[in-house]
């Protein structure tokens, strides 16, 4: 948001635009774009130079430092979870929905839980909405559940495996290292955001066996 200054009482300290991309650690265009989009408060002087109160610089700064540290915790969580469920799958194989597959239909399997993992990673890495992403979530759900359906194989094979990934990716966001561990309210949200999308995933199966 861009105010003019006549209209404010002088009680802050100001940065210049140069300033304050040094103190957030960006290039001055990036803080400009920024604060033409209205991300970042500012001020304009009589002859059309920003300037930025630094308290707001503070408190934008924070919030961006938290959540490239939810970003980096998200990361570390999706690595692991990954290899975790890859331990997981070599450990059980006499797993219901992996007893009896081939290896085409284990190929198939992969492929769509990479994209499931993707589609979490992108919609963990906003801070909000994401309905598009929630959508595809669906899709992947009804595109799993056909595969399912082809194979003859009953509903509870397709909602065994959703409900081993999921207990796999919850579970290891609950142990992460300590160097990548959120304050409660990041990994709440993270936790929040990985639900969303398996709730779309499972009800989306449910559905497309409801309509067989």
């Amino acid at each position: 948001m861009v105010f003019s200054s006549s209209n404010l009482v002088d009680t802050k300290k100001w940065l210049s635009l140069l300033e304050a991309a040094r103190m957030l650690g960006i290039h001055p265009a990036t803080l400009r774009r920024w604060a033409d989009a209205g991300e970042v408060a500012c001020m304009l002087t009589p002859g059309g130079h920003r300037r930025f109160a630094e308290a707001d610089i503070l408190e934008f700064e924070q919030k961006h430092s938290q959540r490239r540290q939810e970003l980096a915790a998200a990361q570390v969580w999706a690595d692991q979870a990954t290899a975790r469920a890859r331990r997981e799958i070599q450990t059980h194989q006499n797993l219901p929905w992996l007893k009896d597959m081939g290896e085409a239909e284990r190929e198939e399997r992969r492929s769509l839980g990479r994209r499931l993992m993707g589609l979490i990673m992108n919609y963990i890495s906003i801070p909000e909405g994401g309905e598009a992403l929630v959508e595809e979530a669906g899709r992947i759900g009804n595109e799993y559940a056909r595969r399912a359906i082809d194979y003859n194989l009953p509903i509870t094979i397709p909602i065994q495996a959703a409900l081993f990934f999921r207990d796999t990716i919850v579970e290891t966001a609950l142990v992460l290292p300590e160097n990548a561990r959120l304050h409660p309210e990041g990994n709440l949200y993270i936790l929040r955001r990985i639900s969303t999308i398996l709730n779309a995933v499972e009800l989306a199966i449910a559905e497309s066996y409801e309509k067989r």
